[in-house]
C-alpha cells in the first residue's frame, strides 16, 4: 500500500477522507465519548464540518455550501463537506486561487488545505475510531513525519492553543503513540476511562 507521505494533494486527501468516512459509517453511537475532553463522536464531525469553511473564506474568494448539523445529522455533515473538499481540490482551477491569512502566511490553496484539513482529517481519524471501538490505527510514514515536523515547532504549537499538553508515554511507545501523546491525547485512552 502506498503511503499518504508519497501520494499527491489530491489522493492524499482522498485516502484520508476515504478512511475516516469508514469510520463514520462504521459509528453505532454518535454521543460516544472521544478522547477529546468534552467531545462526543458527533463533535468530531462537528469539528471538521465547521473549521474549515471558516478558515477558507477567511483568506480566499472561495465560500462553502452550508452543510448539516452535526448534532442533527453528522453522517450528512460529513458526506457534505467532504464532497466540497474533494470538488475544490480535483478542480485545476484552485491551484489559480491564493490563500493568504496573517498566521498562515500565501499559499495555494491545495497546498493549504493539505497542509492544514488533510492533516487534520487524518489526526481526527484517531479520535473517532477510538470513541467508537474501530481501528485506530494511522499511517506510519505519515505520523513519523508529522511527529517529527511538529516537534520542531514546539514551541509555537503549544502557543496555537490548538494542542493540549504533552502526555507521558511508555519507553515502548509506538511512533503513533507519540505522536498523539505530542498533540495532547492520551494514546492508550478507552472509553470507558
Amino acid at each position: 500500500m502506498t503511503s499518504l507521505t508519497e501520494m499527491s494533494v489530491v489522493d492524499r486527501y482522498r485516502s484520508a477522507a476515504a478512511t475516516f468516512t469508514e469510520r463514520v459509517r462504521g459509528t453505532k453511537d454518535w454521543d460516544a465519548p472521544s478522547p477529546v475532553a468534552e467531545w462526543r463522536a458527533r463533535d468530531v464531525v462537528g469539528h471538521l464540518a465547521t473549521w474549515l469553511p471558516a478558515l477558507v473564506s477567511s483568506g480566499s474568494p472561495v465560500q462553502f455550501d452550508p452543510v448539516p448539523s452535526a448534532e442533527d445529522d453528522p453522517v450528512a455533515a460529513w458526506a457534505e463537506t467532504d464532497a466540497q473538499v474533494r470538488a475544490l481540490l480535483e478542480d485545476p482551477a484552485s491551484e489559480g486561487v491564493t490563500f493568504s491569512h496573517e498566521h498562515i502566511g500565501e499559499l495555494p490553496l491545495p497546498a493549504m488545505l493539505d497542509q492544514y484539513f488533510t492533516t487534520d482529517v487524518i489526526f481526527h481519524t484517531w479520535d473517532l475510531a477510538r470513541a467508537t471501538g474501530q481501528d485506530d490505527r494511522l499511517d506510519e510514514d505519515f505520523i513519523a513525519g508529522a511527529l517529527e515536523g511538529m516537534t520542531a515547532q514546539a514551541e509555537m504549537i503549544r502557543a496555537s492553543g490548538q494542542f493540549g499538553e504533552q502526555q507521558p508515554v511508555p519507553e515502548d511507545a509506538t511512533t503513533q503513540e507519540r505522536f498523539l501523546a505530542f498533540i495532547g491525547r492520551d494514546p492508550r485512552w478507552t472509553p470507558d476511562r
